[in-house]
């Protein structure tokens, strides 16, 4: 049997790095998986990849009103979900001179805004002892140059994590899973060049204790553990997984 046999569940930003994995390893533990993304091309290879066991459904996180549609969608095709990961995001690094209100409000409408309305609308449709799962990063607990905008993003979401499990308590739990360095495509992404980007990683894995960049699978491990009834009694909580890189 699955850990999650007979459940849907919902990955935001499902289609690449850890969402994608995330989706590949719910199907396989017998969940009816639901994947959000924005790229035309990217959702394309969502549906091949993931096969018959997923709903690849293309939705902006940062467009309230695709966020609410998307909801309208998914109740009438299944009624109910009963987990949901908070895991559509953007990271754009800059320093302080360099950083642009269009880049600060990109990164908040999607990683605060639409995280946050995306759990509304989807709390009434989570069965009871369904669970919530955030995507936040250990720069929520590590001062990283460069990040302020994105930093402050991911403790937004931390807070949510803890408020929501509060409010949302008994009937969800809700929790937050904090990465560290993942090897994911959003590494291209970081507006920054390529060397720079190359200096990042090193420097990443020359101070993690584990001294390797992280797997997305690693990642897809601990939401599974945290979308499960394995968690059943873990709700409020911020998991890091970043080989012990805000611990130690």
């Amino acid at each position: 049997m699955g850990k999650l046999d007979n459940k849907i569940a919902l990955i935001t930003g499902g289609t690449t790095g850890i969402g994608l994995a995330t989706a590949q390893l719910f199907i396989k533990e017998g969940a009816k998986v639901i994947v959000t993304g924005r790229n035309p091309e990217t959702l394309g290879q969502a549906k091949t990849t993931l096969g018959a066991g997923a709903d690849v459904i293309a939705a902006d996180t940062s467009d309230l009103k695709a966020v609410e549609q998307l909801f309208k969608t998914i109740a009438e095709r299944y009624t109910k979900i009963d987990a949901l990961f908070v895991n559509a995001g953007v990271a754009k690094f800059a320093p302080l001179d360099q950083s642009s209100p269009e880049m600060f409000d990109e990164q908040f409408n999607v990683n605060v805004r639409g995280a946050y309305f995306t759990a509304k609308h989807a709390a009434p449709l989570i069965a009871d002892g369904g669970a919530i799962l955030f995507t936040a990063s250990m720069v929520t607990s590590i001062a990283e140059p460069m990040a302020s905008v994105y930093s402050a993003t991911k403790a937004a979401l931390r807070s949510f994590g803890r408020s929501l499990a509060s409010e949302l308590a008994p009937k969800i739990r809700v929790n937050t899973i904090s990465p560290g360095p993942i090897e994911t495509p959003i590494f291209g992404k970081l507006g920054l060049p390529s060397d720079v980007i190359q200096a990042f990683a090193a420097d990443m894995m020359q101070r993690n204790p584990l001294k390797r960049i992280g797997h997305v699978d690693d990642i897809a491990k601990a939401a599974l553990f945290l979308l499960s009834n394995e968690s059943s009694y873990v709700t409020g909580i911020e998991l890091f997984v970043d080989g012990g890189m805000a611990s130690l």
